[in-house]
């Protein structure tokens, strides 16, 4: 550089040589350096620590099961309100849709003919027990003279078939007076059993035909039946269950089953099974079961459909884990799981899946207890890849207490 600030580019001497290849050669040992730590290390990133995953230990232990099907409420006894006599309906004796009772006045049929009826019948019987016991004091007489010769066979047959006669007249006037209080009994339509009294048919004043016409209906809820299906399938496959001793039936088919209703709440009160098909349906494929239920406080009313939980039956030794270790099964059908083998590392492993249980999935086949399987970071994972396992998630040994729990 010249006194006046002017560069001055001058042909490079030894020392400017010696210093560029100081450089060159500094350069060349740092990479050196470099590519001898990858090669050491086997690739980008392989001195990282094995990526962490939460496991759960397998632990085989009696699952309660519990079928679920779609039911409908209806009356355990359905009871058809008809007039038993011809008339004019004068009055309606109850409230639609409210509780009736056994033997109580629901409609009032015009009285007034069937009284008269009635009282005619009565006048008839009168008159017949009169003749009748004319007809004895007249055979009463003949008897005596019979038997002195003093009157004729034929006026003593006469006499004595006279008082029969009577007899039967008085018996057929008995009859008809029956009847006829019986048909004036009838002009008070009664309920046949306690229950709730749906819409009236007729209106007052309508004339109403006897027994062809229907006036009312009245249903018994308490107790209440639940008519539901079960489907063929699912029978078969659960008496498999049964017979390979994978699954046991509560003992003498004491089943409890428990409602599910339409707003998600569970029915307080606890019913059993009261009937079961053997005849499979050709129109829905499954087989008419019915569930009795207690419905003092009419809660459930004809009609309403409700979730069926059926319980009581178990699964012994169940093998569960939860939904998220399950992967779909990429090289064919099925699902598999991780399993973290005793060299540490990550094993993919065929399982064969049966239903849920809450947040779990039950493995019917593939896995036995005391074996660790992933439940977190299995999606960035290989076959064979170390792993180092954490403490087991809190959340897990909560929910394996509350199945030892429902266990007990």
């Amino acid at each position: 550089m010249l006194p006046n600030g002017n560069i001055v580019c001058k042909t490079p001497g030894v020392p400017a040589m010696r210093h560029a290849l100081i450089l060159i050669l500094t350069a060349a040992v740092a990479a050196c350096g470099q590519s001898g730590a990858d090669t050491k290390g086997g690739g980008p990133g392989a001195g990282m620590p094995p990526p962490e995953v939460n496991v759960v230990t397998v632990t085989p232990q009696s699952l309660p099961v519990v079928f679920e099907y779609t039911g409908q409420a209806a009356g355990s006894r359905e009871a058809e309100v008809r007039p038993r006599v011809q008339g004019v309906l004068l009055k309606r004796n109850f409230t639609e849709g409210e509780r009736v009772t056994k033997g109580q006045s629901l409609y009032t049929i015009d009285p007034a003919p069937f009284e008269a009826v009635a009282a005619r019948a009565a006048a008839d019987l009168a008159a017949a027990e009169a003749r009748y016991e004319q007809a004895k004091r007249n055979a009463a007489r003949y008897k005596p003279l019979y038997a002195e010769k003093a009157v004729s066979q034929k006026e003593y047959d006469d006499a004595a078939s006279a008082e029969a006669i009577g007899a039967a007249d008085v018996k057929a006037a008995q009859a008809r007076l029956t009847e006829a209080r019986l048909n004036l009994a009838y002009t008070r339509v009664e309920s046949p059993i306690t229950g709730l009294a749906s819409r009236s048919l007729p209106s007052e004043g309508s004339l109403v035909q006897g027994p062809s016409q229907l006036l009312t209906t009245v249903v018994q809820v308490d107790p209440i039946w639940v008519n539901f299906g079960i489907p063929d399938n699912e029978h078969a496959r659960a008496q498999k269950e049964v017979e390979s001793g994978r699954l046991v039936m509560p003992k003498n088919g004491k089943v409890e089953v428990e409602l599910r209703l339409a707003d998600g709440s569970v029915y307080a009160r606890k019913g059993k099974l009261s009937f079961a098909d053997v005849r499979i349906s050709t129109a829905t494929g499954t087989r008419e079961t019915r569930a009795e239920l207690p419905n003092p406080d009419g809660k459930l009313r004809p009609g309403q459909f409700v979730r069926v939980l059926l319980k009581g039956a178990f699964m012994p030794n169940a093998v569960t884990v939860p939904q998220r270790a399950v992967l779909d099964n990429p090289q064919g059908k099925g699902k598999l799981v991780f399993v973290v083998d005793e060299k540490g590392t990550a094993q993919p492993r065929p399982v064969e899946a049966g239903p849920w249980s809450g947040g779990d999935w039950v493995i019917t086949e593939g896995l036995k207890g005391g074996e660790r399987v992933i439940v977190d970071g299995v999606m960035k994972l290989g076959p064979g890849a170390p792993v180092r396992i954490a403490e087991e998630r809190e959340e897990e040994k909560k929910a394996m207490s509350r199945k030892e729990s429902a266990k007990k």
